[in-house]
C-alpha cells in the first residue's frame, strides 16, 4: 500500500515507522527538516520537505498515486486543507484527518473525510478506566 503522511511529529513519525516495517511504500510530509530525525536513518520511506497544502509539493510526495493519505499535523486547518486536496484533487480514496477540536468532527465528516480526534479518544479511554474500576 502507498500512504503519505503529512506530519512528521510524535504520532506521524510512529506511523510511518510501523507502516514502512509493515513494507508499505511511505512518504512522509513536514515543514520542519529536524522532524524528520524522529524516524530514524533506518525509515526505509521518502521524506519530502515542505507544507502540506501546497498542491505541488502533494505531487512530489506521489500523492496522486496514493492508497491513503493521513494529515496528523499539529494543526486542524491544515489537517483539514490537507485532506480535502487528497481527497478531491488526487483522488486519493482512503483519507484520514487528525483534529484536536471535537466540535469539528461532524463538518470534518461533511466534506467527506474521516478523522480521528485525539481529545474524544483520551476523554472516552478515561471515561472507560473509570467504568472497569466499577
Amino acid at each position: 500500500m502507498r500512504t503519505v503522511i503529512v506530519g512528521c511529529g510524535r504520532v506521524g513519525s510512529n506511523l510511518a515507522r510501523w507502516l514502512g516495517t509493515e513494507g508499505d511504500q511511505v512518504t512522509v510530509v513536514d515543514f520542519d527538516e529536524r522532524a524528520f530525525n524522529r524516524l530514524g536513518e533506518d525509515f526505509p520511506g521518502d521524506m519530502i520537505f515542505g507544507t502540506a497544502v501546497d498542491e505541488d509539493v502533494l505531487r512530489k510526495a506521489g500523492t496522486e498515486h496514493a492508497d491513503a493519505f493521513v494529515a496528523v499535523t499539529n494543526s486542524d486547518n491544515t489537517n483539514i486543507m490537507a485532506g480535502q486536496l487528497a481527497r478531491y484533487v488526487f483522488n486519493v480514496p482512503k483519507v484520514i484527518c487528525r483534529l484536536y477540536d471535537p466540535g469539528r468532527q461532524a463538518i470534518y465528516k461533511e466534506l467527506g473525510l474521516e478523522t480521528i480526534c485525539s481529545t474524544t479518544l483520551s476523554a472516552e479511554q478515561v471515561r472507560h478506566f473509570f467504568e472497569d474500576q466499577g
